[in-house]
């Protein structure tokens, strides 16, 4: 059975039990900070390992209370598994945990479980109490029916009883995807001496290995995985689901920060637009207007843009989901699915959460047609989101296609079964609108490439692919063109590719010359000039010598000795006929020099050439006709 990872938080009021409570599960303090041992509080994200059997392996995040911290304490939450929501028992529900509450349904956070803390310190009956104000204040959320742990984290009572009720709730859960591309959003950056550049996060989905090069988005800088830690152990592989520190080489601590992304694909899309849909909270207390600033919470980053409306100018109450758009100061990465938090820069409060529906929206016009069209894609039919899919991508394994339409296997096997996707190399689909698309502009360009050099047998194969692969995977491109050879649109000689029809020509207002150069060079014979001589005696320019020369030689016109003379085709075909006639089975340089009557100006490089093209054999001093 393969080994599941899972990371739980804790979220709730600052000061009713959060780290106290992990500190009980885990035996580790994770207010590492000296401000925080000071204060009392927490102000980044701790980290600790609560179980591992060979099934399972489970981390805790200790989120950050306080307002000031909601940064930290959504960056937390957004990679989280299960929440523990944390209720002190002498207090009760707060504002804050209200605030956590929300934050917790707008990341779409399904599983959790209640911690009543501190119950040492009150009457039973007051327990009761504070147990009808958490159900009242979980009416209608995700969480209504969520069990109930009793806990003190100094007496320890109730520490093992939430214990196994997590590992129990999680060994029933489905862990996140560590097959598709591998994905870590970076919580922390910081150095070891002697190591470098060391980064912490979440893996959110996929698996990195050690010497894996990945990504740095949305900067695109490529660096490598020199070294993984999972809770301070070495690892050779950290998965979807696991806290992972991962020692990086190829970039700077300086280079990065929170909010950053490794990655191991470049399929993931970097964006400043985003089409969401959003829910607000319960109760705005200041109106939400169109194109306001806000600052979005995704993953760990944390961004500010302008929220627009196509449908409203206004947001001043409670609503069902809203259609809109995210524009955004900074390019971010980001994917179909993946939930947010919005909230009002100044004066700071939640204004709802919700997920993102295309990463790449555009400009749109104000109106209903908009939404419409938005709905639609929100929606977005199983073939829709194919679709869409692979006309961003291109071509797609069914892994990564998983990723990008939220389909599971099943469904999408079933879409792929129509006749427009094509698995055209084992591994991966395209669809049949993109191959005509592409063959169409390998057409194209090799049209435009022989316009320009009608005396060449074609493009290089590896110069065309080069123009286009920035755009398109090469191993599509490869399977188009051989397509479309088998096909008859396209052949291919040697390396080079055309057009079916062409045919290599010399041009127009170059034939009459390129025909005097030949007649001149036959007329020599076989005590010619300088190659270069008979094109500038023709009129021929520079720029066109070598084009004419390969295509000359590729006509069998002329045979090339070596750089500076050649034969006209038929006088060197003729000398060739004239030695052999003359000779035996083998020959010496002597006996050729006689019949032929050439010097060793032009003899040595005669015979290397029937050398090299076959005819003869070189034994030594003599040389054995072959063919």
């Amino acid at each position: 059975m393969e080994k599941r990872y899972f990371t739980i938080g804790m979220a709730g009021h600052i000061d009713h039990g959060k780290t106290s409570l992990t500190k009980a599960l885990t035996n580790v303090d994770t207010d590492r900070l000296k401000e925080e041992k000071e204060r009392q509080i927490s102000i980044e994200l701790g980290f600790a390992p609560l179980y591992e059997d060979d099934e399972i392996q489970i981390s805790v995040i200790d989120v950050p209370g306080h307002e000031r911290f909601i940064r930290q304490m959504i960056a937390g939450v957004a990679g989280i598994d299960l929440v523990l929501l944390v209720v002190a028992a002498d207090e009760g529900v707060m504002p804050q945990t209200s605030e956590h509450l929300e934050i917790l349904r707008f990341l779409g956070i399904q599983n959790g479980i209640i911690a009543i803390t501190k119950i040492d310190r009150v009457e039973e009956e007051f327990i009761e109490l504070v147990k009808d104000d958490i159900l009242g204040e979980l009416s209608g959320t995700v969480f209504e029916d969520a069990p109930f742990v009793l806990v003190d984290s100094l007496s320890k009572k109730g520490i093992e009883e939430i214990k196994e009720l997590i590992i129990k709730t999680l060994k029933e859960k489905e862990m996140r995807d560590a097959k598709g591309a591998f994905r870590l959003p970076i919580d922390q950056v910081f150095s070891v001496k002697g190591q470098g550049t060391v980064v912490r996060g979440t893996v959110y989905e996929g698996t990195v290995e050690e010497g894996q090069t990945l990504k740095i988005m949305p900067t695109g800088l490529d660096v490598k995985a020199r070294q993984i830690q999972v809770h301070h152990q070495p690892a050779q592989k950290a998965f979807a689901g696991q806290r992972a520190a991962i020692n990086i080489s190829g970039v700077a601590k300086e280079e990065l920060e929170r909010g950053h992304v490794l990655v191991s694909s470049e399929h993931f899309i970097v964006s400043k637009t985003l089409d969401v849909a959003i829910r607000v909270v319960e109760e705005l207390e200041h109106i939400v207007k169109q194109r306001m600033p806000i600052k979005l919470h995704i993953g760990t980053s944390e961004v500010m843009g302008r929220i627009v409306f196509f449908d409203r100018n206004v947001l001043d109450e409670k609503t069902d989901e809203i259609l809109c758009q995210l524009r955004l100061e900074e390019e971010i990465l980001t994917k179909r699915g993946d939930r947010f938090i919005l909230r009002r820069p100044s004066p700071a409060e939640t204004i709802g959460g919700g997920w993102v529906i295309d990463p790449r929206g555009d400009k749109y016009k104000f109106g209903n047609q908009t939404i419409e069209e938005l709905e639609k894609k929100k929606a977005g039919s199983p073939k829709e989101r194919i679709f869409t899919a692979l006309m961003e991508a291109k071509s797609l394994s069914i892994t990564e296609l998983i990723k990008r339409t939220a389909l599971d296997e099943v469904k999408l096997t079933e879409q792929l079964m129509d006749e427009e996707f094509i698995l055209y190399n084992g591994k991966e689909f395209t669809m049949m609108t993109l191959i005509h698309s592409i063959e169409e502009e390998i057409y194209d360009r090799l049209q435009d490439y022989q316009q320009l050099h009608p005396m060449k047998s074609g493009m290089n194969k590896a110069e065309l692919l080069q123009t286009m692969q920035k755009r398109i995977p090469k191993a599509l491109l490869e399977f188009v063109l051989d397509n479309g050879i088998n096909n008859g649109v396209f052949k291919r000689k040697d390396q080079f590719v055309s057009i079916s029809s062409f045919i290599s020509h010399v041009p127009k207002n170059w034939k009459k010359r390129s025909e005097n150069m030949l007649e001149a060079l036959k007329k020599d014979g076989l005590k010619v000039r300088n190659l270069k001589d008979y094109f500038s005696a023709a009129g021929i320019p520079e720029s066109l010598e070598l084009d004419l020369e390969r295509f000359l030689e590729d006509k069998k016109l002329i045979v090339l000795l070596d750089e500076q003379l050649a034969y006209a085709g038929e006088v060197f075909n003729a000398a060739v006929e004239k030695l052999r006639s003359g000779t035996g089975g083998e020959f010496e340089v002597g006996n050729a020099k006689e019949i032929l009557d050439l010097s060793r100006k032009y003899m040595i490089p005669f015979l290397e050439k029937l050398d090299s093209m076959g005819f003869t054999n070189r034994v030594e001093n003599k040389r054995i006709w072959v063919k």
